[in-house]
């Protein structure tokens, strides 16, 4: 896949792909299900775990590494995360982390995949994960893990892990474990996860000045595990801690530091205090700024969004990150 052409829309290309929305569509139908097996606690529990599990897999292993590289791990260990999050049915891990690192460096721009404040809600929700356009995996943006096989043919055959896990499910479950530890939590999944590309850039408070519309959420940061402290991730996004004060829970980062204990992960990247603390040295125009930024809707910054060609590549070597 080549960039997206810099043109904010076109009907052609964003046509949606009936091969992903008649499935997408038939998952929500499939919730109802819910009404045939009936409710349990039990039923319940198990919901809440898979979608746990496959969220952390999401956030730690799509998201803060194989996006950012914001810690280090092993072969296996990146594997079994990349597995896990694609049982969530949103593509392949090298898909995920290859657009994800477009929408960095064009965010808010007319060439971000998925700007709520350029195509709507509807579109960055999912509208652009649904259309054509995207369908493809930019593999020269995601080089250093295209280098393995198995992360290239897990990409290329993504649907196994979900597959497996379904049937898993079915097995050991019948239908209401099929139900209930598959369907339910993923349309749960999809959702809480887009809010991060459409509600986080719209609805929210700003601390930092960056150059695109990301906020930050509490509401968010609970459902997705840390993720909705996306002002926090737009000021620096190559750190694996989202949530840089006390208050702004951070489960992800959480459970990424008991792996680190057990030596499964490490190199846990850091905010430097001088970028955390940036927002105490504003100005009171710039703190204006950001009050009138923080307002509902969406808008663009009050100040010049900076245009693609300006914007900064998705640095690995981010220096607003301390390792510990």
């Amino acid at each position: 896949m080549t960039e997206a052409p810099a043109v904010p829309s076109d009907p052609k290309l964003d046509r949606l792909s009936w091969g992903a929305s008649v499935p997408f569509l038939a998952f929500h139908l499939l919730v109802g299900l819910v009404f045939v097996t009936g409710f349990r606690w039990e039923w319940a529990l198990l919901a809440v775990a898979s979608y746990a599990v496959r969220m952390f897999a999401i956030t730690a292993g799509y998201h803060r590494y194989f996006s950012h590289r914001s810690f280090k791990t092993s072969r296996l260990v990146q594997f079994l995360l990349a597995w896990l999050a694609q049982m969530s049915l949103q593509k392949g891990v090298l898909w995920w982390a290859a657009h994800h690192r477009h929408h960095h460096k064009y965010s808010d721009t007319p060439l971000d995949v998925h700007s709520p404040v350029r195509r709507g809600f509807w579109w960055s929700h999912m509208g652009w994960i649904l259309s054509r356009r995207y369908d493809s995996t930019n593999y020269d943006a995601i080089k250093d893990f295209s280098r393995f096989p198995e992360l290239v043919w897990l990409n290329e055959h993504h649907l196994v892990p979900a597959i497996t896990g379904g049937l898993l499910a079915w097995f050991f479950g019948g239908l209401p474990g099929l139900v209930w530890a598959a369907i339910v939590p993923t349309v749960l999944l999809w959702h809480a996860t887009f809010t991060i590309n459409s509600l986080s850039h719209v609805f929210g408070s700003r601390r930092y000045l960056t150059a695109d519309t990301s906020r930050n959420n509490f509401l968010l940061a609970l459902l997705t595990f840390g993720e909705g402290w996306h002002n926090n991730h737009h000021a620096s996004q190559s750190t694996a801690k989202q949530g840089w004060f006390w208050w702004e829970v951070d489960l992800t980062f959480a459970c990424l530091r008991v792996l680190s204990w057990f030596g499964l992960v490490w190199d846990l990247r850091l905010p430097r205090p001088e970028a955390k603390d940036a927002h105490l040295h504003y100005t009171p125009e710039q703190r204006r700024q950001l009050k009138a930024e923080s307002r509902f809707g969406m808008h663009l910054p009050q100040r010049p969004v900076r245009t693609p060609e300006a914007q900064p590549e998705v640095g690995f070597e981010n220096p607003l990150y301390a390792k510990r």
